[in-house]
């Protein structure tokens, strides 16, 4: 657990025997960072903020989807940003925070053992050495909350212009008639979208929080009002972005699909004009066979007549399958 004491164009380091002074003393902006949950955090969480049990049980715990809970002089805030995985998974990082009068708590996952450590710490890292370089002066810890999720949201809109990219790479695979390997390419579009969906989930769900947490009736100060907007606006731009590439990827996939069906549909009608070309063909030379071509002798007139018979038929089915349009 990281102890950080904000002022302008400072951080200053401290330790967590410190926290009851600094928070009782209330003159600095104090940021309490949780990179994993231990007993020390726990008692931070229950002793020194007297967070409410329901509040430590949802820092505990992964939670599936963002949420936001007013508290007594508390506001807990829970949301996620995308991380590509293996095989086009996305994972849901998640980022809790708890927003205090003079205090600030962000506890970061529980993450899948899959994301590398630093991936969930990247966002507050780069809040923390903005504010010590002197780039970000808060005044408020909501100042700094809104600073790390405008983090996030910068890092999702890179995350959606890379899936752009792929998307982009994709269609003109499709446009080349590319048919190398279609079962990789489907697999390559589909693993797009998906991530594409993914994103612009997470964005949906994340505005609809902050646009609930400006419903709350004295949950954020009216002069603070313009972050949780500003954060609405953010997430949702970010889903919209999402969502027409999402739509775009979906017309290259249907585009695709029709063509490769197309393709399958004209080889099944080819091999059925085959099929009713050969099968009474088929079927009289398995009846007449036997009857008219035999070991010691062959009678001519029969074999002829039945071979005439044989190219009037194929010849009827070929004009019949013309006019249906078969070919």
């Amino acid at each position: 657990m990281d102890v950080h004491v904000l002022r302008p164009g400072a951080v200053r380091q401290a330790e967590a025997d410190e926290l009851r002074g600094l928070l009782d003393a209330g003159e600095d902006i104090v940021w309490i960072d949780v990179p994993h949950m231990d007993d020390q955090a726990r008692h931070v969480l229950a002793d020194v903020l007297g967070l409410h049990p329901l509040a430590v049980r949802d820092l505990e715990e992964r939670n599936r989807l963002p949420k936001v809970h007013a508290y007594p002089g508390a506001l807990l805030l829970v949301v996620h940003a995308p991380e590509r995985g293996a095989g086009g998974h996305v994972h849901h990082v998640e980022l809790d925070r708890v927003v205090g009068p003079t205090w600030l708590l962000t506890v970061h996952g529980p993450t899948n053992p899959a994301v590398p450590g630093e991936v969930a710490l990247h966002d507050t890292r780069e809040v923390l050495e903005r504010i010590a370089s002197g780039r970000l002066a808060p005044r408020t810890p909501l100042d700094v909350s809104h600073a790390i999720v405008s983090t996030m949201a910068r890092r999702m809109e890179r995350f959606v212009e890379d899936l752009t990219s792929d998307v982009w790479d994709l269609e003109q695979r499709v446009t080349a008639n590319t048919y190398d390997d279609p079962e990789k390419l489907l697999d390559a579009l589909f693993r797009t979208r998906h991530g594409l969906l993914s994103v612009r989930t997470i964005a949906v769900q994340t505005a609809e929080i902050y646009r609930r947490l400006s419903g709350l009736p004295h949950a954020v100060a009216d002069d603070q009002h313009h972050l949780v907007t500003d954060l609405v606006d953010q997430f949702e731009r970010i889903a919209g972005l999402a969502g027409a590439e999402r739509d775009y990827l979906q017309g290259v996939i249907e585009f695709y699909r029709a063509r490769t069906d197309t393709k399958m549909t004209i080889a099944a009608e080819r091999l059925a004009v085959i099929a009713v070309v050969t099968l009474p063909i088929t079927a009289l030379a398995s009846v007449l066979g036997m009857n008219l071509i035999v070991n010691q002798h062959t009678v001519g007139a029969p074999l002829a007549t039945s071979l005439a018979v044989m190219l009037a038929m194929s010849g009827l089915l070929l004009w019949w399958a013309k006019r249906q349009g078969w070919w």
